[in-house]
């Protein structure tokens, strides 16, 4: 485990080595500007994103073993000319940028919710009906928006598994499941979903989510369970799969390692901590701001994650099947993206400069920000560019200041974290769970559909009509 914890490390913290003289003076600046940097500068960033989309459909060998090398392929495809091209400050300075205040808080609290929600375990015997079925996505759906969709995917994923271990049909559970718990669950708060905790990061108040983001989440919930329980009643009954038999006295439902759900408390007191306590002591790493609070979250979700392991026994990770190859994939493939996301982001901060001047002159005109267009790209592109980085670019673009988004263009926020959040759901490369949770229920035995398969079969049909009504209604 110490290994594996060292391995994850060097992974988390690759541009430390940079750092040198540390500085609060004047930042380096990066000009976005189409003069400075043009449009072929996201072509790192593009070729990340379609190799985890074509890899795994054309090559699922060779990108098992090799993901990370890919990854690295495309970060120092950018790393490499940058360097040259804007010298080692502003490379130094942008690299450190996205580690320390982005990448990192980002994965450390992946890290910690993964961890700590892999020593509980659900015992007991569950049969998957239409019922019961609808109850444990549903379960999944609240605790997402408090435990992450990673902690609630993860705890939740192999129990629905083994309910529905004699079920022909199963599909359609682990489809609804991604839908529900792993995307629109974790609306509520930063915790619950990569894109929102972003947000925080970056600004904007613990609970605006909860507030601005409450009705649009409660109809798709409804809207998918409803639909949901429909199906399933329909393969159930299709099946002619005779009454469960009553759990023998021995397989009552319980819960192993709840010493975890404290610590899943303590990790939300951490990331509240960081969001209400305002100490004004800074630290700098080559003019990157680093505010103490935020260094006293890190250390204490490293810590839980620690204790966690150390103290879980491990029985229980084993009858969870838990492994480090999820995180790691994910920790590994997010590097990648968040370094080759650097041009695009300073591009789209360049707004009518830049070489993406369009996308940035499609989500506004004369009289503002246009709101319905917010949510349609930063949904559509969440899809295929991941969610979390996209709800990043879109921020940016909307302006970036937390304070007059929060206010004066509360809509355009609640279309950006709406469109990230919600049709993070559209396909595998969507959201990080979404991955864990096909590789979960494949190692299972459940065929799942592929990357297109999902696209056209499940998450067309059903999510975007709702998504057309959201958009209409409360954007």
């Amino acid at each position: 485990m110490i290994n594996k914890i060292l391995q994850l490390v060097v992974i988390l913290f690759p541009a430390v080595i940079f750092a040198g003289n540390a500085g609060n003076g004047h930042a380096p600046h990066l000009d976005g500007s189409i003069e400075n940097l043009s449009i072929f500068w996201v072509i790192p960033f593009i070729g990340i994103l379609l190799s985890i989309a074509v890899f795994p459909l054309v090559a699922p060998t060779f990108w098992h073993h090799h993901f990370g090398k890919v990854s690295l392929f495309w970060a120092l495809s950018l790393v490499g000319p940058f360097l040259l091209k804007e010298g080692l400050e502003i490379t130094v300075y942008e690299l450190l940028h996205v580690t320390l205040l982005e990448y990192m808080p980002f994965i450390i609290l992946l890290l910690a919710l993964f961890t700590i929600s892999g020593g509980v375990r659900l015992t007991g015997t569950l049969v998957g009906t239409p019922i019961v079925n609808s109850l444990i996505i549903l379960v999944g759906t609240i605790l997402a928006s408090w435990m992450g969709t990673t902690g609630a995917a993860m705890l939740l994923i192999r129990p629905l598994i083994r309910a529905n271990m004699d079920r022909k049909n199963k599909v359609h559970v682990i489809v609804f499941f991604i839908f529900l718990v792993a995307n629109i669950g974790g609306s509520l708060t930063p915790l619950g979903d990569p894109p929102l905790f972003l947000g925080f990061l970056k600004g904007v108040d613990f609970f605006w989510t909860t507030k601005a983001m409450l009705l649009p989440m409660l109809f798709m919930i409804v809207s998918l369970l409803g639909i949901f329980f429909m199906l399933d009643s329909y393969y159930y009954k299709k099946e002619n799969i005779q009454p469960g038999i009553k759990p023998a006295a021995d397989h009552k439902l319980g819960l192993e390692g709840t010493l975890n759900l404290g610590m899943l408390l303590g990790v939300i007191s951490a990331v509240l901590l960081s969001g209400f306590w305002k100490p004004h002591v800074t630290l700098y790493v080559y003019h990157v701001h680093l505010e103490l609070q935020n260094i006293v979250r890190d250390i204490l979700l490293l810590s839980l994650t620690y204790l966690s392991w150390t103290m879980t026994p491990m029985t229980i990770r084993e009858e969870n099947e838990f492994n480090w190859f999820p995180i790691v994939e994910v920790g590994k493939l997010f590097a990648g993206i968040f370094v080759t996301i650097i041009p695009a982001i300073a591009i789209l901060k360049a707004g009518s400069q830049g070489a993406l001047a369009t996308v940035v002159e499609s989500v506004s005109n004369d009289n503002g920000p246009v709101n319905i267009m917010y949510f349609w790209l930063t949904g559509i592109l969440s899809s295929f560019l991941d969610n979390a980085p996209t709800y990043l670019v879109f921020f940016n673009t909307a302006g970036g200041d937390p304070g007059l988004l929060m206010g004066e263009l509360y809509q355009t926020l609640l279309a950006i974290s709406t469109g990230a959040v919600f049709m993070g759901a559209n396909t595998y490369i969507g959201n990080a769970p979404n991955f864990m949770v096909k590789s979960i229920s494949e190692s299972a035995g459940i065929e799942m559909p592929s990357f297109f398969g999902y696209l056209f079969k499940w998450s067309l049909p059903i999510l975007f009509p709702l998504f057309i009504v959201v958009g209409l209604i409360f954007i």
